[in-house]
């Protein structure tokens, strides 16, 4: 049964990570996201701090823990003032690329990239495609066997921190549709070291979280060796779901977080401002919108915290994370809906941070998998309705 009475070490890492989202607050994003500059010192303290390495291995440089002490590291950081780039860097780095490769890659692999993750080095995923979207199985790039190496070729879509990474977890088929006897075999993973002239980027124009940059990526003739596959030929499928069941409690984290963030900016403005001799935090329609998003925020992190559980106990957790998202979502959102409703016009100022956590929260109903198909993975896969898509 989940104990949530945290260990000492796991007190270690909420102190930690709200000493560090003090030291870069909101103000500090405001400047960052309207200056389009990455948040080089944020990072650095992040690295000096030991969270890319909070789970990875002892014996590459980490703190050999898991996702429920990573998830706590994201939540506090993002509820305390760091909104969604409280998740977003211990994203692509730890999860996307130490996560895999602690999973699946070979020693060879694990002695080569860990290590330096722990100290900072920068990872991205390329997974999505223009054409397949959600639908994974319809990956197009391609990665071709020549002698002892792959050639590969394609193009992805909206692939974040790809300027700074230096190394990246890539989906390719390996096999084509026609030829495998089940629709979720042919695609494999590959670890591929970046800059490469192969690989090109181009940025896209983003609503929001404009601290990070986020790219097209076009594939041209990449040649890798065999020794870049990650895990087994043509089971990519199954071996991405590691990786991306904990992105979605990553995100379900933040959008707690930032509902949080936002509830207390609503009710710091709710108890000062005045209206008609009364605060306006006095009224009920301001109160209850307010008290229900809390406590459904408080439903999805307890739910959020399971599915980590499970996962860092080796246990399914598919259906805890769709379902902590859903309800994460839904909760987070609502939060930062009413607190900006709280603050009235000021809520649409710039300088009052929610409208930034506004366009933040909003990513998270469309990545890392749209809600549509969160729900649909609950009716099939929980309910046990029939496949709707």
């Amino acid at each position: 049964m989940l104990n949530f009475e945290l260990t000492d070490e796991q007190k270690l890492i909420v102190e930690a990570a709200s000493d560090i989202a003090r030291d870069f607050g909101p103000e500090y994003w405001r400047e960052k996201d309207k200056k389009h500059e990455f948040p080089e010192d944020f990072w650095n303290t992040l690295v000096t701090a030991g969270f890319p390495g909070i789970i990875i291995p002892e014996k590459y440089g980490g703190s050999e823990m898991g996702m429920f002490e990573m998830i706590l590291a994201m939540e506090t950081l993002t509820s305390e003032g760091c909104g969604l780039a409280g998740i977003w860097f211990l994203v692509l780095s730890p999860v996307f690329g130490g996560l895999s490769i602690v999973k699946h890659g070979n020693e060879n692999q694990k002695q080569k990239y860990l290590t330096k993750i722990a100290k900072g080095m920068e990872f991205c995923l390329a997974l999505t495609e223009a054409d397949a979207g959600t639908n994974t199985l319809n990956t197009k790039t391609e990665a071709v066997k020549d002698g002892d190496k792959y050639v590969i070729n394609g193009q992805k879509m909206f692939i974040s921190g790809a300027d700074r990474a230096k190394g990246m977890v890539l989906i390719t088929r390996t096999t084509p549709m026609e030829k495998v006897a089940k629709r979720t075999l042919g695609l494999s993973l590959f670890i591929v070291d970046l800059p490469n002239p192969a690989v090109e980027i181009i940025p896209i124009e983003k609503h929001g979280i404009n601290y990070s940059k986020t790219f097209e990526v076009y594939i041209s003739d990449l040649k890798v060796s065999e020794e870049n596959l990650l895990g087994d030929l043509d089971k990519g499928w199954y071996l991405i779901l590691d990786t991306l069941n904990p992105e979605r409690m990553s995100f379900s984290a933040a959008s707690c977080g930032l509902g949080l963030l936002a509830i207390r900016k609503a009710v710091g403005h709710a108890k000062e401002r005045k209206v008609f001799r009364a605060p306006i935090g006095s009224h009920q329609a301001v109160q209850f919108p307010l008290a229900e998003a809390k406590a459904k925020i408080e439903a999805a992190r307890l739910l959020n915290y399971k599915a980590a559980w499970l996962y860092d106990k080796g246990q399914r957790c598919g259906a805890e994370a769709n379902m902590a998202k859903v309800a994460a979502v839904e909760a987070g959102i609502a939060a930062v809906y009413h607190s900006m409703q709280t603050l009235g016009g000021y809520g649409y100022a710039v300088e009052y941070d929610v409208e930034r956590w506004w366009r933040e929260v909003n990513l998270i109903r469309l990545a890392p998998v749209t809600h549509q198909m969160a729900l649909a993975f609950i009716g099939e896969h929980v309910l046990g309705l029939p496949k709707s898509y």
